[in-house]
Formats: C-alpha cells, structure tokens, sequence
C-alpha cells in the first residue's frame, strides 16, 4: 500500500448549488484532514461542507458545516477533521451562498 499526502481537491463555485469536491477513486482509501475555505469576493459569503459516503446527498442529512459566513476580502477558514472515506460513489460536497465568492479547497491522505 502506498499513501499519498495530496490536495484531494480545490473548487470555486459558480453558482450556489452544492457540488462534489471530492470522490475516493475505486480501491483507495481516504483520510481528509482539512478543509480551507476563502473568500475572495469584496461581500461576506456563507459555506456548507458535506459528506456523504455512499452518494449525492447534499443537505441536512449529510452536513458536516452549515451556513457558515466566511468574511469578505480574502479571509480564510480552516476546518481541521479526520473523515474517512473508501467507497468510489461518495463525496466530500460544497456549496457557497454567493456565486464566484469562495474557493474551498481540501488536503489529506489516498491510500492505494
């Protein structure tokens, strides 16, 4: 087995449905350890951060962060976890507030 300390994934939303940051491939094994979320708009924004480890489902069910504001003008937030992930059809989701606003980006650990 090899592990990998990588960024899992980066994302700056067009708009404000929820989307996939991040998808373990076939046969990996996942630990995500952060989640940093900027904001590089001139307006306060909010997050949401979710994790589903069998699917698609980005609502209250599979929240891990809620409505969140991250502060205007580059100001960052970091989100220290330890979410395990292994099955391919899971996701590691986001969703801003305010279109073109935030860029979340995750780091962690892929096992293959």
């Amino acid at each position: 087995m090899v592990n990998t300390y990588k960024q899992l994934g980066q994302l700056r939303p067009a708009n404000t449905t929820a989307a996939s940051l991040y998808s373990p491939a076939a046969s990996t094994e996942t630990i995500v350890k952060s989640i940093v979320v900027c904001n590089t708009s001139g307006t306060d924004a909010t997050c949401r951060v979710f994790v589903d480890d069998d699917g698609t489902t980005y609502d209250e069910t599979t929240a891990i962060l809620w409505d969140v504001t991250v502060t205007a003008n580059a100001a960052s937030l970091t989100i220290e976890v330890n979410i395990t992930m292994n099955d391919s059809t899971g996701n590691l989701a986001v969703r801003t507030g305010t279109a073109d606003a935030l860029t979340f980006t995750a780091f962690g650990m892929e096992q293959t």
